[in-house]
């Protein structure tokens, strides 16, 4: 007679699936290294903040679709769902993941527990990237369990909707496209700049300012030319595929647009008419409509419209009696279909968990020497510094600290702060602009693809470089630091 299972243990299968885990984790990472990042992840869930936090998150991906304000289509819904529940995910797992980071280091050295586990044979180093990649891989369980029901969310939501109206959102938002926009001739732009300036500087007055600010008028003025459509004319755009024409000559596109006009924030509307093909060839004409100024707008475009040199020609006629503006960078894009939307979620999904390993990695830094108190205050301030790139800019830009005269463009009395801060800040925003750049909500939310190529430079630049260099600067202090009289200090 066999004996009955014991329901205390787990099932064979469980348990071989669980033995080969460990043994990959243990074969990737260290043994050592993975014995310290189970004991993190374990540990993590004997806080009480977890629980809270997973009910945290998933009020916030439940509840917020019940209070938030949108303009009645199912598009502005389901792009305002996912930026702010995806916006609520990061906010509350980036501090949570900064928490962590800073207690689960400083308070095993103040509490001596740190002193117990560095006599044996365990190196600093591997104590530190141990406590890391539990920190990282709890972020990948609330991360996954958020963002699946995210997902899970909009298509339920979406799959109860009319025929036409999932078609739409299916084309606008749910789906992955990337965009082909008019390339810019910035070498002849500069050149052209710089013949402006040469004619200026004849001018004793003007050759008495500084000459990066004139540079900067003239480069302005320039580029006006590349983007005004005065009243009674016409924009032409051509936008060039390449090798991609052939296999989107049969797909419809989306044409994007946005203009301003010299009276911000009007309300007023202004008449567009487009034209879309070959000049001498066949050409699709949408009916004319009221557009508003500083908003995207976006319309459908047959397929059928790209020319045997694989470009597309769109043309802009404004009728208005004023002239309108299209940013160089913004004014006027092609949208087209690469894939579906799950696929590029899960990489967007990929790119924040790519900053949250970052301050995983920020607060295991600070608190490699740091009591816990004072390296959460440190990494809160690093991170104010993160979001305060539009100062440093506006600093960088004005040649100081202390301001610039507009009449002249030049600090009047240059002072030692100024000599000191302008190089540190240009040091500081590059470093800053090697992690920046990198929006997934903004891609999902708008349907753009989150490519491979974004995940991977992410990893590379978040990640190995940035959250190496804390890393370095976190194992290094580590190493160093007087244990026996931490819980002294």
């Amino acid at each position: 007679m066999s004996a009955a299972p014991n329901p205390a243990r787990p099932a064979p299968a469980l348990r071989l699936g669980g033995r080969w885990l460990e043994g990959l984790a243990t074969r990737l990472v260290g043994r050592r290294i993975w014995a310290v990042a189970w004991l993190t992840f374990k540990a993590a869930f004997r806080y009480r903040l977890i629980q809270l936090l997973l009910l945290l998150l998933l009020a916030a991906v439940i509840g917020l679709p019940a209070v938030i304000k949108h303009d009645g289509t199912a598009q502005g819904f389901t792009q305002i769902l996912l930026t702010y529940t995806l916006g609520s995910i990061i906010t509350l797992l980036g501090f949570t993941t900064l928490w962590l980071a800073c207690g689960t280091l400083a308070r095993d050295v103040e509490e001596c527990q740190m002193q117990m586990v560095v006599v044996k044979p365990v190196a600093r180093w591997e104590v530190w990237l141990g406590k890391w990649l539990g920190i990282v891989a709890l972020n990948v369980l609330l991360l996954g369990v958020a963002g699946g029901t995210v997902f899970a969310l909009i298509q339920w939501r979406a799959s109860r909707l009319p025929a036409d109206v999932q078609m739409e959102l299916r084309n606008k938002v749910l789906v992955a496209r990337r965009s082909i926009k008019e390339p810019v001739d910035t070498r002849a732009m500069e050149a052209e700049v710089e013949r402006q300036l040469q004619e200026r500087l004849k001018d004793a007055k003007v050759a008495d300012m500084n000459r990066d600010f004139v540079r900067k008028q003239i480069r302005e003025q320039v580029k006006a030319q590349y983007q005004i459509v005065p009243p009674g004319t016409l924009r032409p755009w051509v936008l060039n595929f390449g090798a991609r024409a052939a296999a989107l000559r049969g797909q419809p596109l989306t044409i994007r647009a946005k203009f301003m006009t010299a009276q911000p924030g009007s309300s007023q509307t202004y008449y567009g008419y487009w034209e879309i093909g070959p000049p001498n060839g066949r050409r699709y004409r949408p009916e004319p409509s009221s557009l508003a100024a500083e908003t995207f707008h976006e319309f459908l475009v047959p397929p059928g419209l790209i020319d045997e040199n694989g470009t597309l020609t769109v043309e802009f006629h404004n009728y208005n009696e004023t002239a309108l503006l299209f940013p160089l960078d913004e004014g006027l894009e092609v949208l087209y279909r690469e894939g579906g939307f799950g696929l590029s979620y899960v990489r967007g999904l990929g790119i924040i968990l790519c900053w949250l390993a970052l301050l995983a990695a920020i607060g295991l830094a600070t608190a490699s020497y740091l009591t816990f108190p004072v390296a959460a205050f440190v990494s809160l301030a690093i991170l104010i510094i993160g979001f305060s790139t539009g100062t440093l800019k506006q600093v960088i830009e004005e040649g100081g600290v202390s301001g610039v005269n507009h009449e002249t463009g030049t600090i009047d009395t240059p002072t030692l702060i100024d000599q000191v801060a302008l190089p540190a800040f240009r040091g500081l925003l590059s470093v800053i602009n090697l992690v920046q750049g990198f929006s997934p909500i903004d891609s999902l939310s708008t349907g753009r693809s989150v490519t491979w190529g974004q995940l991977g430079l992410a990893m590379t630049q978040i990640v190995v470089l940035m959250g190496g260099i804390f890393a370095a600067v976190g194992i290094g202090t580590f190493t160093r630091r007087e244990l026996a009289t931490a819980q002294g200090a």
